[in-house]
């Protein structure tokens, strides 16, 4: 098991790249909300499935492989992305709506510093630690 009062950021990215990464994330954000709003999208479905994505900490009650393991799962943009193809292709406006909204809560996130989980624990992100350790 990993140390974690020692450990430091784990691969977590300093500097100017994080600073970028987080406003790479932003950038995320407001370009699906534009998006959703020219997709004419309920903002009430927005507003209630904003947060959606986050039900994966639930899988923490299985440890944190398990726990990083189905955030990675719901907070990478793959899945969305294909989601967005697949509304292209079929044509699918609810799934289009989805797409957008998945992918505005990880630009959010992002934009906040929470990034993809390592499976050390919870706090230790791509972005860097998180919390109330971040600066230790």
């Amino acid at each position: 098991m990993i140390d974690t009062t020692t450990t430091p950021a784990l691969g977590g990215a300093t500097g100017g790249v994080r600073t970028l990464l987080r406003l790479e994330g932003a950038a995320l954000a407001v370009a699906c909300m534009v998006f959703y709003s020219y997709f004419e999208g309920s903002w009430w479905m927005f507003a209630i499935l904003l947060l959606a994505p986050d039900l994966s900490f639930l899988g923490y009650l299985a440890g944190p492989r398990a726990g990083a393991a189905a955030y990675n799962a719901a907070h990478a943009a793959i899945l969305p992305m294909l989601l967005a193809i697949f509304a292209m292709v079929m044509p699918s406006a609810l799934a289009m709506h989805l797409s957008l909204i998945w992918c505005a809560h990880i630009g959010i996130d992002r934009a906040l510093g929470y990034g993809l989980k390592y499976d050390a624990g919870f706090t230790f992100t791509h972005l860097g630690r998180i919390g109330r350790d971040a600066g230790q």
